[in-house]
């Protein structure tokens, strides 16, 4: 039921972008798109030119029905052969929109299988590059050739460097003005005073035949010296259903390093636990160095995290995780309740994607919004917002789903 509902909406994306100037016609067209021209679809519609070639793309990736043709183990008109993918990748690049194009490139990888020909050179550089081939592309790390990797790493900087440009400008104006503000000092420069908090601490000197406060104590904000003034530990898992997280995490870990007055660290976790710090200089090292699938164990990687923070009350952990705990439970809580004692604000995401909240471990989201550490879903558009507020100790900017 949901591969028809899928099929239907990227059909009536296409139908959505051509018009004819007979509404009843046009209501018939996008009908019989649609419905893809099942002999059920009752809408008599014959098509031509390019709606007949859209039309075909559709069908080689989403069939005609639900039944697949006979002696077929699926209902599509791709195959299995390179050339014939080659040319639809290109026929649906030029009808589509970039959008849809990705969303039809999923559904190949997902429906058919198509994932072994992404270890192919010319299939790589035929596809419309997006965060979600990123992710298939590091699943398949360890299977891939030689001779594709090179095409691989230019696919993944393509993706790396767009994110950068989107994402990295406004990341760090968010976070330097967030840093001067917890940066108090009593004895500011005119336009460094924080009006808020100087006239909170001065109403006891209002004058009522003036109308006015006289304040006695100024109260600013300083600015961030070149020094390291916080620490951020991003503490992100690596199955498989992270992987838009992971690239993400990778993307805004290499902007935090490349701020002086932040001590960035980025580890990920399965089982096993992984350092990747001393790579974040290029986020495409990063993400060739994780190794997507396999189980959980937050426990070990909070464990691991723990042992590094050196200024527990100038430390924000942002654990990245669906919360599905392989380890020991009740440990990852106390070490959770351990490390918010200390002074360190922890920050739990659900996940750091477009998509919104993935399934998660309710249970375990409760219980850390019960130590003062609520699980929440996280765009990448918000992200700075998030760490802007737990650098400053304010409340965090949870989204009102989660």
């Amino acid at each position: 039921m949901t591969d028809t509902r899928h099929q239907g909406e990227v059909r009536m994306a296409d139908a959505m972008t051509t018009a004819t100037t007979d509404p009843a016609r046009e209501r018939l067209r996008r009908w019989r798109l649609v419905l893809g021209g099942d002999a059920a679809d009752g809408t008599g519609c014959a098509l031509s030119g390019q709606d007949a070639a859209m039309d075909g793309a559709l069908t080689a990736l989403y069939g005609t029905g639900d039944k697949p043709p006979a002696g077929r183990d699926r209902s599509a008109g791709l195959g299995a052969s390179a050339p014939s993918v080659a040319r639809w990748l290109g026929d649906i690049r030029t009808y589509f929109p970039s959008s849809v194009v990705q969303v039809m490139q999923r559904d190949a990888i997902d429906r058919l299988g198509l994932a072994a020909l992404l270890l192919e050179p010319e299939m790589l550089e035929a596809v419309e590059a997006d965060v979600h081939l990123v992710g298939t592309l590091l699943s398949l790390n360890q299977a891939m050739p030689q001779t594709t990797k090179e095409t691989a790493r230019a696919v993944v900087r393509k993706v790396v460097a767009d994110l950068e440009e989107r994402l990295a400008a406004r990341t760090r104006a968010t976070l330097t003005g967030a840093l001067d503000r917890s940066a108090r000092i009593d004895r500011p420069r005119h336009h460094d005073i924080d009006w808020n908090r100087t006239i909170a601490a001065n109403l006891k000197h209002y004058l009522p035949e003036h109308r006015t406060i006289v304040p006695e104590r100024l109260i600013g904000y300083g600015r961030a010296s070149r020094s390291v003034k916080k620490e951020i530990v991003l503490c992100v898992d690596q199955s498989g259903s992270m992987a838009a997280s992971v690239v993400y995490a990778a993307v805004f870990g290499a902007v935090l390093a490349s701020m002086r007055s932040i001590d960035t660290r980025l580890v990920v976790f399965d089982t096993t636990v992984v350092d990747l710090t001393d790579q974040l200089d290029d986020p495409v090292d990063v993400l060739f160095g994780t190794r997507l699938g396999g189980g959980t164990d937050i426990n070990r990687a909070l464990a691991y995290c723990q042992s590094r923070i050196t200024r527990p009350a100038e430390t924000v952990v942002v654990l990245i995780s669906d919360l599905y705990e392989g380890g020991i439970r009740d440990e990852m809580l106390k070490r959770v309740a351990a490390m918010k004692a200390s002074g360190v604000r922890f920050v739990t995401l659900l996940a750091l994607s477009d998509e919104g909240a993935p399934a998660y471990d309710r249970e375990h989201a409760a219980a850390l919004a019960a130590l003062g550490a609520p699980a929440f879903a996280c765009t990448p558009d918000l992200f700075p917002e998030v760490m802007a507020a737990a650098i400053e100790k304010r409340p965090l900017p949870i989204p009102d789903v989660v």
